[in-house]
């Protein structure tokens, strides 16, 4: 499916949001507040019955791996079938050899795991490194495009599907760091529940840092109750990049990854939900990262992730609409836009109609609501048992930070919407600079020993 043009309707969507803010202030004082107070009703009732509700029961997947469980219990499991770990690599020096490592201390059968590292033309130490540890471990593949190959991160992705054969297709991306038992409950899970992919929760490995660091550590537990919170509730789970398991025939049949993306993974998530392909969300095991560590990194980081997910629904929009699609899934699809893209846009026009009108914000209900309920996401992420590095405690002063941090995505959605509707779009791989953590200790690969 390609991509349409992203001027016109970042624009339309920035002059509705704009027009949606402003206008209440002209409204007779009595009437000013309605337009918010509706909008919190049902976006707050919509966003409570997702997290609280859902969060009281299992999700879609966690019922799947105790089916699965369940299933070997009573019966002698059936052989896993082959992986392929596939990372995208550009520059990553301080990271590779711990991957890799840690590749090879998975739990899986001997012959059915392979790891394919795509070199995206880089220009560190990240291609020697690779050199040496194929010496090292059997089970390492290694692929180079050369600069300027183009299609970004998906480009790099679509280049080595093409050799893969295995039945699934884990990504990872270069700092990712798996538990060694990881696979062995993420296939049977995956297997026995019907799904094409399964997006693994990301867990924030540098979580005490900084007060950075720590906000996104509390961010992605939201964001995982947030997620099983939609897929239990009938609506739509998303890929996260970093820890996807992919269905190889599914993800043929929805095209692949699009090229004309700067995230390959939000945009695939929208290609296999109108393919019919379901994604499943795991809480644990989860996959562990690197959350970077200043503003500016997170700045460029988040404005890359508001591009490519405002990007899709303009880009999938009338399918998104249409019949291919169950009720609540669009009611899903809706709700999230609004929460995580209109919002921001309208509330910051609103704030610039109170200081033209020399009057109070309007839209101030639904502020109210929507930092709220992402406080009680936090508790309910933060204070949920879970494999992998400590959530941050939950005190006073730690909640308040992770509700203030989220007030930065009030600027970076209207700027980069504005960003959209006035500059042409550039496909430059952005990615995550991974800084890495002290070496472990070396790890033989028993095949080649």
């Amino acid at each position: 499916m390609a991509c349409s043009g992203r001027r016109v309707p970042s624009a339309v969507f920035l002059l509705g949001c704009g027009w949606a803010g402003i206008a209440p202030h002209w409204l007779d004082p009595t009437v000013q507040l309605w337009p918010a107070i509706s909008l919190a009703v049902l976006l707050g009732g919509y966003s409570l019955r997702t997290v609280l509700l859902q969060a009281l029961r299992p999700s879609a997947s966690a019922v799947s791996a105790r089916q699965a469980a369940g299933a070997e219990a009573g019966s002698a499991a059936p052989a896993l079938p082959a992986v392929d770990v596939v990372v995208a690599a550009r520059d990553e020096q301080a990271v590779i050899t711990r991957l890799v490592e840690g590749i090879a201390r998975l739990h899986y059968p001997e012959g059915q795991l392979n790891l394919w590292v795509v070199d995206d033309a880089s220009s560190d130490r990240t291609p020697q490194l690779l050199s040496e540890l194929q010496q090292r471990f059997a089970f390492l593949r290694v692929m180079r495009r050369e600069p300027g190959a183009g299609g970004g991160k998906s480009g790099a992705l679509n280049l080595v599907s093409q050799q893969l054969q295995g039945r699934w297709m884990l990504v990872l991306d270069a700092d990712a760091d798996l538990q060694p038992d990881t696979l062995e409950r993420l296939i049977p899970m995956a297997e026995n529940g019907g799904w094409s992919a399964v997006q693994l929760r990301k867990a924030v490995v540098n979580p005490l840092t900084n007060w950075l660091t720590r906000a996104q550590a509390m961010e992605m537990a939201l964001d995982a109750v947030i997620q099983q919170g939609r897929l239990g509730s009938g609506g739509v789970a998303e890929l996260r990049g970093n820890g996807q398991l992919l269905r190889r025939d599914g993800l043929q049949r929805a095209g692949g990854f699009n090229e004309d993306t700067v995230t390959d993974d939000l945009d695939l998530s929208f290609r296999l939900l109108l393919a019919g392909e379901p994604v499943g969300i795991l809480w644990d095991p989860p996959v562990r990262e690197e959350a970077v560590l200043t503003l500016a990194a997170l700045w460029r980081q988040r404005q890359r992730w508001a591009e490519g997910g405002l990007q899709r629904f303009f880009d999938y929009w009338p399918a998104l609409c249409s019949n291919r699609l169950s009720g609540g899934q669009r009611l899903d699809l809706a709700c999230f836009f609004l929460l995580q893209y209109a919002m921001p846009v309208v509330a910051l026009a609103d704030l610039l109609g109170a200081l033209l009108t020399r009057s109070l914000p309007t839209f101030w209900p639904l502020s109210f609501v929507a930092f709220g309920l992402s406080g009680v996401s936090i508790l309910s992420g933060c204070r949920r048992p879970g494999e992998g590095p400590a959530f941050p405690a939950m005190n006073p002063a730690n909640l308040a930070l992770g509700i203030a941090y989220l007030g930065h995505w009030f600027v970076v959605i209207p700027w980069t919407t504005l960003r959209m509707a006035l500059l042409p779009k550039t496909l430059v791989w952005a990615k995550t600079t991974h800084l890495g953590a002290e070496p472990s200790e070396p790890v033989e690969d028993p095949a080649a020993a």
